[in-house]
Protein backbone atom coordinates (compact mmCIF):
# COMPACT_ATOMS: atom_id res chain seq x y z
CA UNK A 1 0.00 0.00 0.00
CA UNK A 2 3.06 2.60 0.87
CA UNK A 3 4.66 1.82 -2.72
CA UNK A 4 1.58 1.73 -4.40
CA UNK A 5 1.41 5.46 -2.79
CA UNK A 6 4.91 6.48 -3.29
CA UNK A 7 4.82 4.87 -6.74
CA UNK A 8 1.75 7.42 -7.31
CA UNK A 9 3.62 10.52 -5.99
CA UNK A 10 6.90 9.59 -8.17
CA UNK A 11 4.94 9.17 -11.44
CA UNK A 12 2.52 12.76 -10.65
CA UNK A 13 5.87 14.28 -10.32
CA UNK A 14 7.67 12.77 -13.15
CA UNK A 15 4.34 13.73 -15.33
CA UNK A 16 4.34 17.22 -14.18
CA UNK A 17 8.08 17.95 -14.66
CA UNK A 18 7.34 16.19 -18.49
CA UNK A 19 4.93 18.17 -19.14
CA UNK A 20 6.45 21.68 -17.84
CA UNK A 21 9.47 21.00 -19.46
CA UNK A 22 7.67 20.40 -22.85
CA UNK A 23 5.68 23.85 -22.14
CA UNK A 24 8.78 25.71 -22.16
CA UNK A 25 10.27 23.43 -24.97
CA UNK A 26 7.30 24.99 -27.16
CA UNK A 27 6.00 28.32 -25.61
CA UNK A 28 9.77 29.71 -25.70
CA UNK A 29 10.61 28.20 -28.91
CA UNK A 30 11.19 30.76 -31.52
CA UNK A 31 12.94 31.28 -35.01
CA UNK A 32 13.69 34.23 -37.39
CA UNK A 33 14.67 33.71 -40.69
CA UNK A 34 14.89 35.98 -43.70
CA UNK A 35 13.11 34.75 -46.67
CA UNK A 36 12.85 36.71 -49.76
CA UNK A 37 14.43 39.98 -47.99
CA UNK A 38 11.26 39.69 -45.26
CA UNK A 39 12.37 38.51 -41.64
CA UNK A 40 10.13 35.68 -41.32
CA UNK A 41 9.82 34.90 -37.36
CA UNK A 42 8.46 31.21 -36.83
CA UNK A 43 6.65 30.50 -33.20
CA UNK A 44 4.55 27.91 -31.61
CA UNK A 45 1.03 30.65 -32.25
CA UNK A 46 1.46 29.91 -35.94
CA UNK A 47 0.06 26.34 -35.41
CA UNK A 48 -2.90 26.18 -33.80
CA UNK A 49 -2.48 22.19 -32.73
CA UNK A 50 1.03 23.06 -30.42
CA UNK A 51 -0.93 26.25 -29.22
CA UNK A 52 -3.87 23.80 -28.24
CA UNK A 53 -0.87 21.20 -26.46
CA UNK A 54 0.63 24.07 -24.69
CA UNK A 55 -2.74 24.85 -23.16
CA UNK A 56 -3.33 21.03 -22.37
CA UNK A 57 0.30 20.79 -21.00
CA UNK A 58 -0.89 23.51 -18.72
CA UNK A 59 -3.95 22.21 -17.46
CA UNK A 60 -2.88 18.58 -16.64
CA UNK A 61 0.28 19.49 -15.55
CA UNK A 62 -1.63 22.00 -12.83
CA UNK A 63 -4.25 18.76 -12.26
CA UNK A 64 -1.61 16.48 -11.01
CA UNK A 65 -0.10 19.38 -8.80
CA UNK A 66 -3.28 19.69 -7.34
CA UNK A 67 -3.39 15.80 -6.54
CA UNK A 68 -0.50 16.16 -5.30
CA UNK A 69 -1.03 18.70 -2.17
CA UNK A 70 -4.17 16.68 -1.69
CA UNK A 71 -1.77 13.93 -0.93
CA UNK A 72 0.69 15.38 0.46
CA UNK A 73 -1.85 17.16 3.07
CA UNK A 74 -3.63 14.15 4.59
CA UNK A 75 -6.63 14.64 2.23
CA UNK A 76 -5.86 11.43 0.34
CA UNK A 77 -8.78 9.44 -0.90
CA UNK A 78 -10.24 7.74 1.77
CA UNK A 79 -13.78 7.33 0.19
CA UNK A 80 -14.76 5.51 -2.69
CA UNK A 81 -16.55 8.57 -4.55
CA UNK A 82 -12.71 10.78 -4.24
CA UNK A 83 -11.42 7.59 -5.45
CA UNK A 84 -14.24 7.24 -8.69
CA UNK A 85 -13.19 11.12 -8.94
CA UNK A 86 -9.85 10.58 -9.42
CA UNK A 87 -10.29 7.41 -11.51
CA UNK A 88 -12.40 9.81 -13.86
CA UNK A 89 -10.22 12.64 -13.80
CA UNK A 90 -7.36 10.79 -14.39
CA UNK A 91 -8.79 8.83 -17.54
CA UNK A 92 -9.59 12.27 -18.96
CA UNK A 93 -6.53 13.54 -18.47
CA UNK A 94 -4.94 10.75 -20.46
CA UNK A 95 -7.25 10.94 -23.04
CA UNK A 96 -7.66 15.10 -23.64
CA UNK A 97 -3.55 14.68 -23.51
CA UNK A 98 -2.70 12.13 -26.20
CA UNK A 99 -5.45 13.72 -28.46
CA UNK A 100 -3.53 16.54 -28.25
CA UNK A 101 -0.45 15.00 -28.43
CA UNK A 102 -1.37 13.07 -31.94
CA UNK A 103 -2.78 16.55 -33.26
CA UNK A 104 0.07 18.58 -32.72
CA UNK A 105 2.16 15.53 -34.48
CA UNK A 106 0.35 15.62 -37.12
CA UNK A 107 0.00 18.82 -37.66
CA UNK A 108 3.46 19.11 -37.27
CA UNK A 109 4.45 16.57 -39.95
CA UNK A 110 2.24 18.62 -42.44
CA UNK A 111 4.07 21.43 -41.44
CA UNK A 112 7.49 18.90 -42.00
CA UNK A 113 6.32 17.53 -45.71
CA UNK A 114 4.71 20.19 -46.66
CA UNK A 115 1.28 20.12 -49.02
CA UNK A 116 1.51 20.74 -52.58
CA UNK A 117 -1.77 20.87 -52.78
CA UNK A 118 -2.64 23.43 -50.19
CA UNK A 119 -0.08 25.34 -51.23
CA UNK A 120 1.94 25.13 -47.69
CA UNK A 121 5.61 25.39 -47.93
CA UNK A 122 8.01 22.67 -46.02
CA UNK A 123 8.77 24.97 -42.92
CA UNK A 124 12.08 22.35 -41.78
CA UNK A 125 14.05 23.55 -44.60
CA UNK A 126 14.08 27.24 -43.35
CA UNK A 127 13.51 26.95 -39.97
CA UNK A 128 15.47 23.69 -38.70
CA UNK A 129 16.20 24.48 -35.01
CA UNK A 130 12.32 25.66 -34.11
CA UNK A 131 11.24 22.01 -35.77
CA UNK A 132 13.92 19.75 -33.72
CA UNK A 133 12.54 21.61 -30.27
CA UNK A 134 9.06 20.97 -31.65
CA UNK A 135 9.85 17.58 -32.67
CA UNK A 136 11.22 16.64 -29.68
CA UNK A 137 8.56 18.70 -27.39
CA UNK A 138 6.13 16.37 -29.06
CA UNK A 139 8.62 13.13 -27.90
CA UNK A 140 8.84 14.00 -24.45
CA UNK A 141 4.81 14.69 -24.67
CA UNK A 142 4.19 10.78 -25.77
CA UNK A 143 6.37 9.65 -23.46
CA UNK A 144 4.38 12.16 -20.61
CA UNK A 145 0.92 10.75 -22.27
CA UNK A 146 2.93 6.67 -21.34
CA UNK A 147 2.72 7.81 -17.96
CA UNK A 148 -0.19 9.48 -17.34
CA UNK A 149 -1.77 5.81 -18.40
CA UNK A 150 0.13 4.01 -16.11
CA UNK A 151 -0.87 5.95 -13.51
CA UNK A 152 -4.72 5.49 -14.68
CA UNK A 153 -4.47 2.23 -14.43
CA UNK A 154 -2.81 2.30 -11.00
CA UNK A 155 -5.83 4.90 -9.95
CA UNK A 156 -8.42 1.88 -11.65
CA UNK A 157 -6.60 -0.59 -9.56
CA UNK A 158 -6.97 1.56 -5.93
CA UNK A 159 -10.34 2.33 -7.08
CA UNK A 160 -11.47 -1.11 -7.84
CA UNK A 161 -9.77 -3.50 -5.12
CA UNK A 162 -12.61 -1.31 -2.79
CA UNK A 163 -14.91 -3.90 -4.54
CA UNK A 164 -15.77 -7.15 -3.12
CA UNK A 165 -15.50 -10.39 -5.47
CA UNK A 166 -18.23 -12.07 -4.26
CA UNK A 167 -21.29 -9.91 -4.52
CA UNK A 168 -21.78 -7.29 -7.43
CA UNK A 169 -21.38 -3.48 -7.09
CA UNK A 170 -20.76 -4.00 -3.10
CA UNK A 171 -18.04 -2.61 -1.34
CA UNK A 172 -15.83 -4.96 0.82
CA UNK A 173 -16.78 -3.55 4.29
CA UNK A 174 -20.98 -3.64 3.06
CA UNK A 175 -20.05 -7.84 1.98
Amino acid sequence: MVRLKETEVILRICIVFLLLLTSVLVGLDSQTEEIAYIHKKVTFRDLFALELELYINVVVAAYNMVQLGFGWYGVAQKTSNSKCLSYFLDQTAVYVMFAGTSAAAQHSLLVLTGSRELQWMKWCYKFTRFCFQIGSAIILNYIAAILLIILSALSAFNLFRLYSPKRYFHFKSSS
